[in-house]
């Protein structure tokens, strides 16, 4: 006989799941027998929500969905922050887990782990389905593959309580087909308005990522200067059409303004990515064209046409359409590039210290995958930084802001990408967030560097509460004494001050496993 549990697991396999990431639980016990002698690799993390920022992770390096396996209550509460953040990203995650016996849901019992209402806590976040019958397995998944491929990507939810995991289960039925990829309607019209237009700019959202050979086709028919928001970055490294600088900088902004025609594509005019600053006028063109899968996000903000489907498809339906061309693409680019740089400038030389420090692990580890957390070296790449690797930059200091994402999410993508270097960029304070993940990454062998911004500080914060005239209160918390934190996790441990050259140098040292290096930064 075989149980839902165990058919539950097999059903992931056969969707494509080689890893789950996950802590087990009394809750969860019957899924993780489905665990014994599977192809499915468990990884175990420290907290439900270190598993959650793998999947994550593991979701954006992949570009297929990552998978957590929680208990009920705590498990799927701790696991809630990280759902946010892929759900604020557009990132593909299936989060299962366990909910109490049928019977006793909404009771009030007191049993373990209790919630009034899982399931209605959960649906004002992401979709969620329970299963409350053996012959809804194979359907259920389905339901979910479906959902995470269709539309905008994000997180979806299956819980199963207690009494039906070890319910009898009959084989599954192949996978359902995942839905196509659409293609918009209106291509024709939009290869009309862009190929009469001149000095075309195209704007990369998260929705271009994997579609970097479309992108690029297309930006070179049209002699676009392409400008990409954080979760774009990475794509067209090097090209003299490419800026990847944030569209709340002054100069990207005028790029936008002086632009005979904005193709905004795979966007959502996200206030941290357009308007960082707030002040309150998002950098967009009631005459632009937008490409999205959303339907929701395109009718957000105005344009003068609208293409409801996916980028990529859309994408290479518009390139035959267009007219080739040569202008002033690549001048308007590079000054654009030129103008972002001595902007970042103009806001302190500490701002290019910083950015510095990110260049230097591009330089020392081409083709690695930076993992950021919110701290200030990656504030500053997020307003300007041209990656070296396609996908290969990402971080949650945008939209959601979660602190503590990098370590779980830089095990997620190392995971996801074997014999790739990852750099997992973080701060100090939030290092302390999520500290146990380090131990994954060394149970697992990982080759992720460990970088921490350590200015024993909250400064960020303390800068903000400065320039509001408020005094300073609870910015300052106690660091962890790195070398002895290293040593606790048995990682070998450098410590290097404020210098791209000395960062240069301790990131070149050849190592196979997990390592932590120290940036002393001193406020």
């Amino acid at each position: 006989m075989k149980t839902v549990g165990m058919r539950l697991v097999e059903g992931l396999h056969a969707r494509g799941v080689e890893v789950i990431f996950g802590i087990p639980g009394v809750h969860t016990v019957e899924m993780y027998r489905g665990l014994s002698g599977s192809p499915v690799r468990h990884v175990t993390g420290r907290h439900e929500q270190g598993c959650a920022f793998m999947a994550d992770g593991y979701a954006r390096a992949a570009g297929k969905p990552g998978v957590a396996l929680v208990i009920t209550g705590p498990g799927l509460t701790n696991a809630i922050t990280a759902m946010a953040q892929a759900r604020e990203d557009s990132v593909p995650m299936l989060v299962i887990s366990g909910v109490n016996r049928q019977r006793s849901l909404g009771k009030g019992w007191g049993l373990l782990h209790e919630l009034p209402d899982q399931q209605a806590m959960i649906a004002a976040l992401c979709p969620t389905r329970r299963i409350t019958d053996a012959s809804q397995v194979g359907e259920v998944l389905d339901w979910a593959f479906a959902t995470m491929a269709t539309g905008r990507p994000g997180p979806v939810h299956i819980e199963v309580p207690t009494d039906v995991m070890p319910m009898e289960c009959a084989e599954l039925a192949r996978p359902a087909p995942l839905p196509a990829r659409p293609v918009a309607k209106g291509v024709a019209e939009a290869a009309a308005i862009l190929n009469a237009a001149k000095g075309v700019v195209i704007l990369a959202g998260g929705g271009v990522r994997g579609q970097e050979a479309a992108l690029l086709a297309l930006a070179e028919r049209l002699d676009a200067p392409v400008v990409q928001t954080i979760n774009a970055r990475g794509l067209m490294h090097g090209h003299t059409l490419t800026v990847p600088a944030s569209p709340s900088l002054n100069s990207v902004r005028e790029l936008i303004q002086a632009a005979g025609r904005v193709l905004a594509i795979g966007t959502e005019f996200g206030w941290t990515d357009y308007d960082m600053d707030d002040m309150g006028d998002l950098p967009a063109r009631p005459d632009m064209i937008r490409i999205d899968a959303c339907a929701e996000q395109l009718a957000r903000l105005p344009a003068a046409l609208t293409l409801h489907g996916d980028a990529g498809a859309t994408m290479q339906a518009l390139l035959p359409l267009i007219t080739a061309r040569k202008g002033t693409g690549a001048a308007r680019a590079a000054a654009t590039r030129d103008k972002a740089r001595n902007e970042l400038a103009q806001n302190g030389p500490m701002m290019l210290d910083r950015l510095g420090m990110v260049e230097a692990v591009r330089s020392a580890m081409p083709g690695c995958l930076i993992v950021g957390d919110s701290t200030q070296p990656i504030y500053a790449a997020n307003l300007y930084y041209d990656h070296d690797r396609a996908g290969g930059y990402f971080n949650a200091a945008t939209g959601y802001g979660a602190l503590g994402y990098g370590p779980g999410a830089a095990v997620g993508a190392a995971i996801a990408s074997p014999g790739a270097k990852v750099v997992c960029l973080i701060g100090d304070g939030g290092l302390q967030f999520s500290s146990g993940e380090l131990r994954t990454a060394v149970d697992e062998d990982l080759p992720i560097t460990f970088l921490v911004w350590n200015n024993a500080a909250y400064n960020e914060i303390a800068d903000a509460m400065r320039a509001a005239n408020t005094e300073v209160i609870g910015c300052y918390p106690s660091p962890l004494k790195m070398k002895l934190f290293a040593g606790a996790c048995d990682l070998p441990f450098t410590s290097v001050p404020l210098d791209p050259e000395a960062l240069h140098r301790a990131l070149s040292q050849p190592h196979v496993g997990p390592r932590l290096i120290e940036v002393r930064v001193t406020v």
